[in-house]
């Protein structure tokens, strides 16, 4: 459940500010964690740092679009780079999450 919500946080991070997306998220996660009887922490934790890996797109972050023209990058750089990332982030952030936050 956590890694679910760190994935969606992430993709909607990549079409909304980040701001949003917390506001957005942070109830939904709360909820499922009341629900499941899990800790509220750490489902917070995964809004956190799944608005926070925003390496798909330029759009998804302010810095990334400031570097687009200088560095002559295109669109699909970012999906092609930061897709890698963004997996490692999942991978890593998950069990990271519950191991200090659960």
């Amino acid at each position: 459940m956590v890694g679910g919500i760190l994935l969606v946080c992430m993709l909607l991070s990549e079409v909304m500010a980040n701001n949003a997306t917390v506001l957005l998220m942070a109830p939904i996660a709360l909820g499922l964690a009341e629900v499941a009887g899990v800790s509220q922490d750490g489902m917070l934790m995964a809004v956190c740092i799944g608005t926070s890996c925003t390496f798909l797109s330029p759009i998804g972050h302010q810095s990334n679009t400031l570097v687009m023209e200088p560095g002559g990058y295109r669109f699909q750089d970012y999906a092609r780079l930061g897709t890698p990332l963004a997996l490692l982030c999942l991978l890593v952030g998950t069990p990271l999450i519950l191991l200090f936050w659960s």
